[in-house]
């Protein structure tokens, strides 16, 4: 009682109108750092526990109290939907209190901007890279509008903990406070964070206060899970079988018409859709499109209206914003199949079910996208479908193996088990980020000195770990690639080449994007693709499939029409990193003889197949299995990152003493062989090449330039070189492995 006391009137109106019986636990703890403390505070809860308003309650009271002169609270959201969504939510809280709220991104209108730009006040909630267009392209307002900024609340933090889109983040908030001379406190806010000490660290980078970090129990929420899993077609694993265990979820009388062909998995997901409010998570743009398209036939074939939406990156505003309308609209029971896109805290409603098409990379994501449901009263709920090929009867080992099965698997128990999740990984060179920043900052304050350009951006706490000889040879580079040219007075200005890049509106993104195509058909915008193909060929978007009329390679722009059929789609998409904890998992999921309450009856059939021919080969207790004469398997259950290391230690490191050959590699899950050595041969070599000194730079090959990040190409080839070696390799995982492979 004592913090909703504390509470402006207006908050407490809002309480009782949505009659709230109490406050929640996230909101006392929040409360209490907000009001009492002048620490920044890192707030860990669960999806739809209410941490926005655990932030915004205090910090509206204390505007009440004293309103800010200018801009007093910066929201930075990942996307642009999760914005639009909390905007309206902050709207209805902070309209009766007279508080602005406005939000800033590309698909807000000028007018809404305009506004704020001649009344800067209240809250602000903007994307990272509007931010950054915002610094670069209104660098003189900066103090006007952000001078009297009181708090920075960064949603989803744990999103843009892993990449330069983080660094960017705290990059902007860094030069924003300078900028404007203010001294913001920082809030994060995260449902799946796995380290808070480290987190609370990298939020408060460059402050000198304090992070806290309130341990908040989340009361037993109970789930709803199951795991099935699908042959692509032909018999399924559980077939003709009677086993104990749980019976899969009843379907109803009616006999669903199949397409052609039919994976067994599509026609799950068609059935147990039906009459439900569901999300389908699947990893890639190329599969969304391609569940869209089958999903929507199944539609025809059975005479039902299409009841399938599609949501991912590549889509235009008005696809992606008619699906978040259709999911939060309670009378429409449709089912969207989506991306990452609708995996952050966006709330779309009565949700009663999500799928998870395979298994995501990462627990994190597990449990963001499980997050969508288990609100408005019903329990969390996921079902995952898993699928693969059928596996012939003379195939090697590890094919044999149901690796997503494992994957998904050792997700959930790391979670229920351990309530284990991946790490930030702070630990990069992030020298792409430099250039962008570097460029950036030219590009905002006009002519600058080396020195003064150094030491306003080598100071940025993200490039803590760059040193001055490593900017030297950026600038000297830049200089001659004319990025940057100098003035006659020694300075230095942006350059011609430079202004291509600065001038063009990706720039205010960090992040990878693949040179793209913006595809129309008569009046609607569809979406975009890379690499458009030939007039007359088609293409799948928006879970329809396009014939192209016409292709204007000048503009980027592709003129289509409607057609029936079905084909691949393409968008440049790449695979996710997975942490060597979770391969770990993997191993002991086919070591134990446990049975998960999840499984349906393909699963645990799939699943006792994978630990039978992993207990005869012995994979899961010796890394190394002849596969019969000279091929052998190497499963190393390292992460992403640590298995290439590997591969390059075995390759440039190894090949030649043990005569290794036809290397393949299946990352992150085993690499087959041919070696002229024997077993003993193998471990012994590999000890004895790890004992011996190593500098990461041997494991990059030679005259490879390994392209990275978005702004690797601009870089000298040597400090792209050293940020790969330095930063992504996992050598310090590797080289423990190794050792653990001792006496073996």
């Amino acid at each position: 009682m004592d913090i909703f006391n504390r509470y402006a009137p207006f908050i407490q109106d809002f309480i009782y109108q949505n009659r709230w019986d109490s406050l929640r636990a996230v909101q006392v703890a929040a409360a209490d750092v907000i009001f009492n403390t002048e620490d920044h505070l890192l707030l860990a809860a669960s999806t739809a526990s209410g941490k926005t308003e655990a932030a915004f309650f205090p910090i509206l009271t204390l505007f009440s109290e004293d309103m800010p002169r200018s801009v007093g609270a910066l929201y930075i959201g990942p996307l642009k939907a999760l914005i639009n969504d909390q905007f309206l939510r902050l709207e209805d809280l902070c309209r009766e209190a007279g508080i602005p709220v406005w939000h800033w991104h590309g698909d807000v209108s000028r007018s809404h901007k305009d506004k704020l730009l001649k009344n800067p006040s209240g809250i602000l909630q903007i994307t990272p890279e509007s931010l950054e267009a915002m610094l670069l392209r209104r660098h003189a307002d900066i103090p006007r509008l952000f001078g009297d900024l009181r708090f920075i609340v960064v949603d989803e933090i744990h999103s843009l903990m892993r990449g330069d889109r983080g660094g960017q983040t705290l990059c902007l908030i860094e030069r924003l406070s300078r900028l404007a001379g203010a001294d913001p406190r920082r809030i994060g806010l995260s449902a799946t964070i796995g380290d808070m000490e480290s987190t609370g660290r990298f939020l408060s980078q460059g402050t000198g206060r304090n992070t806290a970090a309130p341990r908040i129990e989340d009361k037993g929420i109970r789930w709803r899970l199951s795991m099935e899993h699908f042959y692509t077609e032909g018999v399924q694993p559980a077939e003709g079988r009677e086993l104990p265990g749980p019976a899969p979820a009843p379907l109803d009388e009616k006999t669903d018409t199949a397409p052609a062909n039919a994976d067994p998995g599509m026609g799950y997901l068609f059935e147990h859709t039906r009459g439900k409010k569901c999300l389908i998570f699947v990893n890639s743009r190329e599969e969304c499109e391609a569940v869209t398209t089958t999903l929507r036939q199944y539609c025809e074939l059975n005479r039902e209206t299409d009841r399938f939406l599609i949501h991912h990156g590549n889509l235009s505003a008005s696809y992606r914003e008619t699906a978040e309308a259709a999911m939060k609209d309670e009378e429409q029971l449709q089912t969207t199949v989506t991306t990452a896109t609708l995996e952050l805290g966006i709330d779309i409603g009565r949700l009663e079910r999500a799928f998870q098409i395979d298994a995501p990379f990462t627990v994190s994501s597990f449990l963001q996208r499980m997050g969508r449901t288990g609100r408005r009263g019903l329990p969390p709920e996921m079902w995952f479908v898993m699928r693969e090929e059928q596996v012939e009867a003379r195939a090697m080992l590890p094919v044999t193996i149901p690796w997503k099965l494992l994957q998904g698997i050792s997700l959930v128990q790391l979670y229920v088990q351990e309530r284990w999740v991946e790490p930030p990984k702070l630990d990069r060179l992030p020298f792409s980020l430099l250039y962008h920043q570097t460029m950036a900052t030219l590009a905002s304050c006009g002519e600058m000195s080396p020195a003064s350009l150094a030491s306003r951006v080598l100071t940025l706490s993200c490039f803590r770990r760059i040193d001055q000889e490593d900017y030297k040879l950026l600038l000297r580079h830049l200089l001659l690639t004319d990025q940057i040219q100098r003035t006659e007075n020694g300075g230095l200005i942006v350059g011609l080449a430079g202004e291509r890049q600065v001038n063009h509106f990706k720039f205010y993104a960090v992040f990878q994007e693949s040179e793209e195509y913006t595809v129309r058909s008569h009046s609607q915008e569809l979406g975009t693709i890379v690499a458009p193909p030939p007039v007359g060929e088609k293409i799948a978007l928006a879970g329809h499939v396009w014939v192209v009329e016409e292709i204007d390679y000048k503009r980027h722009l592709v003129y289509c029409d409607q057609v029936k059929g079905q084909v691949p789609a393409y968008f440049g998409q790449c695979p996710g990193d997975i942490n060597t904890r979770v391969l770990e998992r993997m191993r002991q999921v086919l070591q134990e003889e446990e049975g998960y309450p999840y499984l349906m009856k393909n699963a645990v059939v799939r699943l006792e197949e994978a630990r039978r021919a992993a207990l005869r080969s012995g994979m899961a207790e010796e890394p190394l299995v002849c596969l019969g004469g000279d091929m052998w398997c190497l499963f190393p259950w390292l992460g992403t990152y640590a298995f290439l290391a590997l591969e390059r230690f075995l390759r440039i490191k190894c090949a030649a003493p043990l005569g290794l050959s036809a290397m393949d590699s299946s990352r992150p899950y085993f690499i087959q062989l041919r070696m002229k050595a024997g077993r003993e041969e193998f471990f012994r070599v590999l000890s004895h090449m790890e004992k011996q000194p190593l500098d990461p730079m041997e494991l990059v090959y030679e005259e490879e330039v390994p392209l990275f990040e978005k702004y690797d190409e601009f870089l000298p080839p040597e400090l792209v070189r050293k940020g790969f070696a330095y930063g992504i390799l996992g050598i310090d995982e590797m080289r423990r492995r190794i050792r653990s492979w001792e006496g073996l």
